[in-house]
């Protein structure tokens, strides 16, 4: 007989494990409010203002540019996100079916320094947001209380993460709406369409930045939808994810761009949307708070997750996404075209990894590949490519990194799949299901 759901803990019990079945709960549509509140955010805002203020693209150029990558980014995030409901299980624990137990460990690492990376840069925006509203608080001081504010929710866990990004659906949304309202109310510079041009490169590399930030998420994502009960359907579960991440980044990307033309010569934006949309400024900070504590709690959440398992912000990002990237092209090929989403979830928490060992030669040495074809596109201050100069300096490595990947572990991963030495029936996908909800 299948399970009677139970009523979901306000704490969350799991952390790791596998999510049984009579513990699920939730419906498809929280997806769509779990990641639009989740993007309305300042980094998001900061991030979106590069395409005018580092790059030097018209308001119409950077408009295109981050629609394109919001666009293609969140293919892969959503792709993610439809894993949760069939396994119950973290994306890092997933990564051992590819990786092996001990192979998946390089993935956790380089999850949790992203993680961690985005925490310190959020804080640091928290800090500010709140010596803005209350100038005689420290920025230092409202570092410290913006991360314990992240670290009680995470420690709440799944359930009041959900609850708070439905919230933060309405009020931030309604929020940062009304800013932008009434930054144009109060009248936008001379030269604002005028200002920037187009270039292919600075193009290309706006576009980048916008794909990256929703492939940022891809090492967490399925994590906040492996609550959901299994019989969801898997397009509902991408589309809700899909278009709620797509939709939220997209919101304060564009916002970042209006302010990044509106107050030139600054270069802090939050700052800038504060003081350009005068009296509603206030608001628009202590909205910024909350959803810096909000967005915080997900990164220290997936930190947690992954660790358990045992510059400046653009460069981190894209010198991490180099190493992730290859990953998130493994990881979904071997999910829905090479073992069809079923795995044996008892040898995931096998110490020797069961069927999938402690490490997978065809992953790890795809995953090389993978890293090793995108370095001579790589455009970082850290390292600079033999490859970036003839594309007018544009960081095309992750677009490499999935077009080279892909094929290469499909083909490989094919031919040993056939030989049937990780295949999985129906019977035995139930029966360890049962012995990783037992075990873990």
């Amino acid at each position: 007989m299948p399970a009677t759901p139970e009523a979901a803990p306000a704490v969350e019990q799991h952390t790791i494990d596998h999510v049984p079945e009579n513990e699920r709960h939730g419906r498809v549509r929280d997806l769509f409010t779990m990641w639009f509140g989740t993007n309305i955010a300042p980094l998001p805002l900061v991030t979106g203002a590069m395409g005018v203020q580092v790059f030097h693209q018209s308001f119409w150029s950077s408009v295109a540019a981050i629609l394109v990558g919001q666009l293609v980014g969140a293919v892969f995030m959503a792709l993610h996100s439809a894993q949760g409901p069939q396994l119950g299980v973290p994306q890092m624990i997933q990564s051992r079916a590819q990786f092996g137990s001990v192979g998946a460990l390089l993935i956790v690492v380089v999850a949790a320094a992203m993680y961690i990376g985005f925490f310190a840069s959020n804080i640091i925006l928290a800090g500010k947001s709140l010596h803005g509203l209350a100038p005689a608080v420290p920025v230092d001081a409202g570092i410290v209380l913006g991360a314990v504010g992240s670290a009680l929710i995470c420690w709440v866990g799944y359930r009041l993460i959900h609850t708070l990004n439905k919230i933060a659906t309405w009020v931030l949304g309604a929020g940062i709406l009304v800013g932008l309202a009434m930054v144009v109310a109060r009248g936008l510079p001379d030269g604002f369409f005028s200002a920037g041009s187009f270039t292919f490169a600075g193009w290309l590399a706006t576009v980048s930045l916008s794909a990256l930030w929703q492939l940022a998420f891809a090492p967490y994502v399925s994590d906040y939808s492996r609550y959901l009960p299994r019989t969801v359907r898997t397009a509902s579960t991408f589309w809700a994810t899909y278009w709620g991440s797509c939709l939220g980044s997209t919101l304060p990307f564009l916002a970042g761009t209006v302010i990044g033309l509106a107050s030139p010569g600054t270069d802090d934006t939050v700052a800038g949307f504060d003081s350009a949309a005068g009296g509603f400024g206030p608001v628009v900070l202590l909205l910024f708070l909350f959803s810096v504590i909000n967005h915080n709690a997900l990164n220290l959440y997936g930190a947690v997750l992954s660790l358990i398992t045992v510059s400046s912000f653009v460069n981190l990002v894209l010198v991490l996404l180099v190493v992730l990237v290859p990953w998130t092209a493994i990881n979904l090929i071997d999910f829905y075209l090479v073992h069809h989403g079923r795995y044996a979830l008892g040898d995931l928490f096998a110490p020797d990894g069961g069927r999938y060992g402690r490490f997978n030669p065809v992953a790890l040495t795809s995953y090389a590949i993978g890293i090793a074809v995108q370095l001579p596109f790589v455009a970082t201050s850290l390292d600079t490519g033999p490859l970036v100069a003839p594309l007018g300096g544009a960081d095309l490595s992750w677009l490499v990194g999935l077009v080279v990947t892909a094929p290469v572990y499909y083909v490989w991963a094919r031919r040993v799949a056939m030989r049937g030495g990780t295949a999985v029936t129906e019977a035995d996908t139930t029966a360890t299901t049962r012995s990783a909800s037992a075990t873990a």
